[in-house]
């Protein structure tokens, strides 16, 4: 990339680094130029593994044990993060758990309340403690991995579609609030990625030969996506060259729900 920033003194903040569509995120952010802040919250060894890939990219990594479903927890980890890197200069939303494959109607009130806490509670607690160092650090960026699903609803994925589907209105909103400040938020559109939830529930037997025909009716390429694939959007999007982009989302997808 040639002697271009693409990011100011700082890092980008990593929420799911230790996922392997997030490991792999946080990667190309260090290939790009940047220091990197990593949370976990059971993978420690991945994530002290990532921190030590990172370095050898030869950019600074620092790692945070963090629960996104705790407020307290969460204002923490992004002081920690601003005050081990100067300033967090992106905050990446990748955090989420393992989602079962299960029709809205068989989906239990269990389920339910347990994606929301994650990904819609933590995805506005995280942002806003986020922000209000942001707006103290002469703006920033979020980059929210959402669902391809928010363009055509695939069945048995509520779980994870419309938990995101609520913060795409929450990027929006911090898109149109913020900008004032500095402060963009837009949106990668995961599909299905070879990597990370699709591999394991893969191997689990849930995504069988039949779903794969299926599936790839709805594609325009005919192929998975590659989580280096999702990376390189997210580095656009909280990069320099994206500095007029903001409230937007770009489907990385292979044509999904055209």
């Amino acid at each position: 990339m040639g002697d271009e920033r693409l990011f100011p003194e700082g890092a980008a903040l990593i929420f799911g680094a230790t996922g392997g569509i997030g490991r792999v995120v946080a990667l190309e952010f260090a290939r790009a130029g940047s220091d990197v802040a990593i949370t976990w919250r059971s993978k420690r060894e991945e994530a002290e593994s990532l921190a030590r890939e990172i370095e050898s990219l030869g950019r600074r990594a620092s790692v945070h044990e963090c629960d996104v479903t705790d407020t307290a927890t969460l204002d923490a980890t992004i002081a920690a993060a601003a005050a081990a890197h100067g300033r967090v200069h992106t905050m990446v939303w990748g955090a989420g758990p393992l989602v079962a494959q299960v029709f809205l109607t068989e989906t239990t009130p269990e389920q339910w309340r347990r994606a929301i806490d994650v990904e819609v509670h933590g995805f506005f607690n995280a942002s806003r403690a986020a922000i209000a160092h942001m707006r103290g650090a002469g703006g920033g960026s979020i980059v929210h991995l959402g669902s391809a699903g928010d363009l055509r609803w695939p069945d048995k994925d509520g779980l994870s579609v419309a938990p995101k589907a609520a913060n795409e209105a929450l990027v929006k909103g911090f898109a149109r609030e913020e900008g004032k400040n500095g402060i963009r938020a837009n949106t990668v559109l995961v599909g299905v990625i070879e990597a990370g939830m699709f591999l394991e529930l893969s191997k689990q037997g849930v995504f069988d030969e039949e779903w794969t025909r299926e599936v790839h009716k709805n594609l325009a390429l005919k192929r998975w996506g590659q989580p280096e694939e999702i990376g390189h959007a997210a580095v656009f999007l909280a990069s320099s060259k994206a500095a007029y982009v903001t409230g937007q989302q770009i489907a990385v997808a292979g044509g999904y729900g055209i």
